[in-house]
């Protein structure tokens, strides 16, 4: 069965993703939350390695600080892939940053799926376009009308990530 840790956002916990693990359980895929603690992605990266030791046999991801967590495991350990969900590509009103907030994106070798929402004031759409051509294998599907979060797109948001991870990592 194909093995998904999920990791939440800056102001949320492991026990706040239930309703997501449940929901990508019943679609298959043996999802696990790893709680991470507050401050900045690089403290918080030692303890997601170690809830999710990497493999090819293996997704990691997570919401907004979370996917950011992932994504800078990624670039440096072998995982088979990657799932972005609301990617905090820069804060609100700091486009500018969204550079620096990706430059480790060539160094990831996996898959990556990155759903975001257009209105999404943590990635501009068309900053997050150009991001993603940094990715050597990547899907960025785009919800109109969704801001930062899956909440009013749950059930599809995770038919697509059940999909990406099924058809990726078996």
């Amino acid at each position: 069965m194909a093995r998904l840790y999920l990791s939440h956002g800056a102001s949320g916990s492991a026990a706040g993703l239930a309703p997501q693990i449940a929901a990508l359980r019943r679609r298959g895929v043996e999802a696990t939350a790893v709680q991470l603690p507050k401050g900045r992605a690089e403290r918080a990266m030692p303890i997601y390695l170690a809830a999710a030791p990497p493999s090819g046999q293996t997704a990691i991801g997570g919401h907004s600080f979370g996917g950011r967590v992932a994504s800078l495991i990624a670039a440096d350990h072998a995982y088979g892939a990657l799932v972005l969900l609301s990617y905090p590509l820069h804060p609100p009103g700091g486009a500018e940053r969204w550079d620096e907030r990706t430059a480790h994106w060539s160094r990831i070798s996996c898959p990556v799926l990155l759903l975001s929402g257009d209105r999404d004031p943590f990635a501009k759409v068309a900053l997050l376009r150009k991001a993603v051509r940094r990715l050597p294998s990547a899907e960025l599907i785009v919800y109109p009308g969704v801001g930062h979060g899956i909440g009013s797109i749950f059930d599809e948001a995770l038919d697509q990530v059940a999909a990406f991870v099924k058809a990726t990592i078996g």
